[in-house]
């Protein structure tokens, strides 16, 4: 019985979503999600004209499908969207619209990913000379909207302006670095693109963490602005941390402990810098990046790794928790040593490591239970598969040799008496021998993967005429008696339908050649009744007194019966009212339409 499938949670379907339009899109239109939330926010709010933020709204949604184009036309795109920068930024120098600032300054995150994702595409897949002179185009524009947008409504600083540039040219050479090394250069994997390859699967399953480690690597970005240069080595270990997390299914014991080297160091510099002059939030004596980055490592931990492994490593991180919250939850006055102050960021410091662990566990049985899902499925698959290569085996070689073995003992019998006979039977038993070798060898391709299995001369003609098919079967004469047939078929029955009833009278066939002693006559019957087709093979032998010719491995029923099950028949085989062996079988010719009889 097949595996049932697991039922599809909302995560399950989110990450359908993302498979299919593919990370870059889900990160930009994340990106416009919060630009609009964010805008429509800042345009209702009472700072300032009401209504007028809207203005920013055309500039982003054109940006935004730059973006997307970029990943079709990516040269073409970007020089789109460098011009829609440039043009956004004069409608906002002219209505003098407040743009907020993002990880650049006056520049939306949305223009940002966009740009990110316009100077990747391009670097990856245009002409090395187009790809220099689109992406320049790209850092004018990028520039004009940094230091453009500040005219009317503020100028820009020094120390603004010289971040701007820095985190620019990180902007810039972040996706260069990558989209270099898999620029495309043909259908050969190399090292590098295996590598990608590698990066875009982790990046898959860890597009939860990015997305809301993206989101507080944000804000921290924008209150480094606001503190000049000061909030740069906490925001050095933030993205650290982010990075850190992000890698940690490869190594997440590892990387629990250098998350928490990392969080250490931040915890102590954290005092020198004198962030709370400038208001720069550190919630419970950690930054929220590090805080979402040391969660999402737990979770990888104890999804790895199960708790009984894990608390270890986990005690240290929290440890290293509980150490920045004294040094730095109450940083205007020191160290913080309110019992009552403490008790409440231990409380919240063990609920968030309690949803992470329960996350983790969570994970890790819905692994084991897909895993045992695709094992059964892997097992259910190579049991059909056998069971269809013991068949082709037993129906097609078996019945071959079957006839090699009656035709030998038919000649050893009457050399004696009419050696033109035994001639005739060794050109018989040479014929079968060579359908045998083909036979085996065609099976022998199906198990290597070279045909489809159970694949084979009869097998393959069934699926256009049966009828032809059951008169060459007769015609060989293999199983040694005279047959006479009754065909009444129509010339469009289904594929599997065919296949299976040459089959069964192959098989029938056999049977009489192996165990109907002194049978003079066998009769094939195949004609259409109804919505059935019935097959019928009789003969007028008796039963054998001794072993058949080659033993007899008692598989020839059972495969039978397999066969008409699989198509939801009935079989019934037994002795005739007449002495000899009798084999009948109704198989529908509506696929799934099943039929009621004893068999």
């Amino acid at each position: 019985m097949p595996a049932a499938s697991p039922p599809k949670t909302l995560s399950t379907r989110v990450t359908a979503l993302v498979r299919r339009i593919g990370v870059p899109s889900a990160v930009l239109l994340a990106a416009l999600l919060f630009d609009v939330i964010y805008t429509t926010q800042a345009a209702l709010d009472d700072a300032g004209p009401r209504f007028v933020d809207f203005g920013l709204f055309p500039g982003i949604f054109v940006m935004a499908a730059c973006g997307l184009w970029a990943q079709k036309r990516a040269a073409v795109a970007a020089v789109a969207g460098g011009g829609v920068l440039i043009f956004s930024t004069l409608i906002i120098h002219t209505l003098r619209i407040p743009p907020y600032s993002s990880v650049l300054p006056k520049v939306t995150i949305t223009e940002v990913v966009a740009g990110v994702l316009m100077v990747y595409y391009v670097a990856r897949r245009a002409r090395a000379g187009v790809a220099f002179c689109v992406i320049s185009f790209l850092v004018v524009a990028g520039l004009v909207a940094v230091f453009g947008r500040y005219a009317g409504v503020g100028d820009i600083d020094g120390g603004t302006g010289t971040q701007a540039l820095l985190f620019g040219l990180l902007l810039l050479v972040g996706p260069l670095v990558p989209a270099v090394a898999a620029r495309d250069r043909g259908p050969r994997a190399t090292p590098r693109t295996r590598l990608l390859r590698r990066v875009n699967e982790l990046a898959m399953g860890q597009w939860p963490l990015m997305g809301l480690l993206a989101f507080a690597l944000l804000f921290e970005f924008g209150y480094t602005y606001s503190n000049t240069a000061r909030g740069f080595p906490i925001l050095f270990c933030s993205i650290l941390a982010a990075v850190i997390a992000v890698l940690s299914p490869r190594r997440p014991a590892d990387a629990l402990l250098g998350l928490a080297g990392i969080m250490l160091l931040s915890a102590v510099i954290t005092p020198f810098l004198q962030l709370h002059s400038y208001d720069y939030p550190v919630p419970g004596g950690v930054p929220a990046t590090q805080v979402i980055a040391g969660m999402g490592v737990v979770v990888n931990l104890t999804r790895a790794r199960g708790l009984g492994q894990s608390w270890a490593r986990v005690a240290v991180l929290s440890s290293v928790v509980a150490l920045a919250a004294i040094l730095n939850s109450d940083a205007r006055r020191g160290l913080q040593t309110d019992p009552q102050v403490l008790s409440v960021l231990a409380f919240a410091a063990t609920l968030m490591l309690g949803i992470s662990i329960a996350v983790g566990l969570m994970l890790r049985s819905r692994d084991s239970e897909r895993t045992q899902i695709v094992q059964a499925a892997v097992s259910d698959a190579q049991t059909a598969e056998r069971m269809a290569l013991a068949r082709e085996l037993h129906d097609v070689v078996a019945h071959h040799v079957t006839g090699i073995v009656v035709q030998a003992q038919a000649a050893r019998m009457m050399a004696a008496q009419k050696p033109e006979v035994a001639v005739e039977a060794m050109a018989r038993i040479e014929n079968a021998g060579v359908e045998a070798l083909a036979a085996m060898r065609r099976l022998v391709r199906s198990m290597r993967g070279d045909a489809p299995a159970g694949s084979s001369e009869f097998s393959e003609q069934a699926t256009t005429d049966l009828g032809a098919d059951l008169r060459k079967l007769v015609e060989t004469a293999n199983h040694g008696v005279p047959t006479s047939m009754h065909l009444d078929l129509p010339p469009d029955l289904p594929h599997e339908v065919g296949r299976s009833a040459l089959r069964l009278v192959q098989e029938s066939l056999t049977n009489v050649g192996k165990h109907a002693s002194g049978a003079t006559e066998a009769l094939v019957v195949a004609e259409v009744v109804g919505a059935q087709l019935h097959l019928r093979v009789t003969d007028d032998g008796r039963a054998t007194a001794h072993r058949p010719a080659g033993g007899s491995g008692g598989y020839g029923l059972v495969g039978m019966r397999e066969r008409v099950a699989l198509l939801k028949g009935r079989l019934s085989a037994g002795r005739g009212p007449d002495g000899g062996w009798r084999v009948e079988a109704w198989l529908p010719l509506a696929a799934g339409e099943d039929t009621e009889g004893d068999e």
